[in-house]
C-alpha cells in the first residue's frame, strides 16, 4: 500500500536510562505529550498530578472548575495530592529504575530523588490554542494557573516562577513535539553520572 502523502509517525527509539525524570509547567506546555512518548522511549510508568487531581474530582462528582474552587479555599486537596507524589517520588527514587513523575510541583516534590528536572513552557497565546477542545476552558485555564500559584506561595512559600534549579528549561513553540523530544533524549542519552558535578540544591517542601 502507497503512503505517499501521509506523514508516518515518527517511530521512538529506546533510551537507556534508570533515570527518575520530573517534567513541569503550565497548562498547554506540552508535558502529556513528553512524557507519554518517554514513558514509551524508556519502557517506564509516568504519573501525571493532573490525572490524580482530575481523579479526585470524579470520586467527588465534581467538575474541574468546582474541583478547583474547593481546593482555593481548603489545603486539604493540595496537600493530599502532593503527599500522594511526594510518596511517589520516593518510593521510585529508592528502587533505581526509570521512572516519569508530571506536575507543576514536581521537581520541589521529588526533591533529591529527580535525577532530571525539565521545565517545558509556551508563549500564552499557542498554549490557549492547544488546550482548544479540551473539557477546560481557557478561562478556566487561566484562573486555575493564578489560582495553584497562589496556593502554592501560601502553603508551601513555593514560587513557580523561580526556575533556577531546573536542568532543562525548554520553549516548546520553538522545536514542535518531536524536537523536544529530541532534545530531552539527547540530554538522557548523554548524562554521565561520573562526570555529574551537582545539582542545584532543591529546598524542602513541609508538607
Amino acid at each position: 500500500m502507497s503512503t505517499q502523502g501521509h506523514a508516518s509517525k515518527p517511530s521512538t527509539p529506546e533510551i537507556d536510562s534508570n533515570l527518575l525524570i520530573t517534567v513541569s509547567g503550565p497548562p498547554g506546555c506540552g508535558a502529556t505529550t513528553l512524557c507519554e512518548r518517554l514513558s514509551e522511549a524508556m519502557d517506564c510508568p509516568y504519573v501525571s498530578g493532573g490525572d490524580i487531581f482530575r481523579e479526585l474530582a470524579e470520586d467527588g462528582e465534581l467538575s474541574l472548575h468546582q474541583q478547583t474552587a474547593i481546593a482555593d479555599s481548603s489545603a486539604d486537596i493540595d496537600r493530599a495530592l502532593d503527599k500522594r507524589l511526594q510518596s511517589i517520588a520516593e518510593k521510585w527514587g529508592a528502587s533505581g529504575k526509570p521512572f516519569i513523575l508530571e506536575s507543576r510541583l514536581a521537581g520541589w516534590l521529588a526533591g533529591e530523588n529527580a535525577d532530571l528536572r525539565i521545565w517545558l513552557d509556551a508563549p500564552d497565546e499557542v498554549r490557549v490554542d492547544r488546550i482548544e477542545g479540551r473539557e477546560e476552558t481557557e478561562a478556566e485555564m487561566r484562573v486555575r494557573e493564578v489560582s495553584e500559584a497562589g496556593r502554592y506561595q501560601k502553603y508551601y512559600d513555593i514560587d513557580v516562577e523561580d526556575r533556577e534549579f531546573y536542568d532543562l528549561n525548554i520553549n516548546t513553540a520553538r522545536w514542535g513535539k518531536e524536537g523536544v523530544f529530541q532534545l530531552v533524549k539527547t540530554a538522557i542519552d548523554q548524562y554521565d553520572a561520573e562526570s555529574d558535578e551537582g545539582a542545584y540544591e532543591t529546598p524542602a517542601v513541609d508538607l
